[in-house]
């Protein structure tokens, strides 16, 4: 590019928690290698830093895995049946409008077990969700934070830098959650307001704090008792 930049040489991959939409992992991948084939990576990554937290999937007690159509294959849904992953990735059409199986009942059971929680109500929700929140870590990460490009050589480097994004488009969402803003810009120019109402023994008050434009101001009312 003309500023010294190049386009980023590399596929990254986000796996996300869709209750929260938290990024659990962001690999940096081969530009040339397939979904099929960094799917697994992409799925050792988020099962290690779940496991951190203890909320990694086990089989007694397995995880949605919800993907598009292009991580869909059989050898894939037949490594990951019966695992800690329960797959719910989207079916393309086949190209003769029917499968076969030459015998390999273990892809067979895979494919129709996937296409049976795909098609059910929480899969068709999980879909939208996927649809949701994968795209929008996906867009602020390298559409609003500029990582389409990088100035960094060397896949290790690249993804140290992008790593610093993530955790800021996480950090962003446990801001929300506790504050009400995700950005510092956003908490500046919220407006506020809190009202308190103090009952004493000989008058009551009202208090009202408001903060406009990073500005706190504080109204009191005291009302007055009645005299005789």
């Amino acid at each position: 590019m003309k500023d010294g930049s190049t386009h980023l040489a590399f596929k990254p991959e986000h796996a996300v928690d869709l209750d929260t939409g938290v990024v659990v992992a962001a690999p940096i991948h081969s530009a040339e290698a397939g979904d099929t084939a960094t799917l697994g990576p992409t799925l050792e990554e988020a099962q290690k830093n779940l496991a951190a937290v203890s909320l990694a999937p086990t089989s007694e007690e397995s995880s949605d895995l919800v993907a598009d159509k292009g991580y869909d294959s059989r050898d894939g849904l037949k490594g990951l049946d019966g695992g800690p992953w329960k797959t719910r990735i989207a079916e393309p059409k086949p190209a003769k409008g029917y499968l076969r199986w030459h015998g390999d009942d273990e892809a067979r059971a895979a494919v129709y077990g996937n296409r049976s929680r795909l098609k059910s109500g929480v899969g068709k929700q999980a879909m939208r969700k996927r649809g949701e929140m994968v795209e929008r870590s996906l867009a602020h990460v390298l559409d609003r934070g500029g990582m389409r490009r990088a100035w960094l050589r060397g896949r290790q480097n690249v993804h140290k830098r992008y790593l610093i994004h993530v955790a800021g488009f996480n950090l962003g969402i446990l801001m929300r959650a506790m504050f009400g803003q995700g950005t510092p810009r956003e908490a500046a120019s919220a407006r506020t307001a809190l009202l308190f109402v103090v009952q004493s023994d000989s008058t009551p008050a009202i208090v009202l704090l408001s903060a406009i434009d990073g500005e706190t101001g504080m109204l009191l009312i005291i009302i007055a008792p009645e005299t005789a």
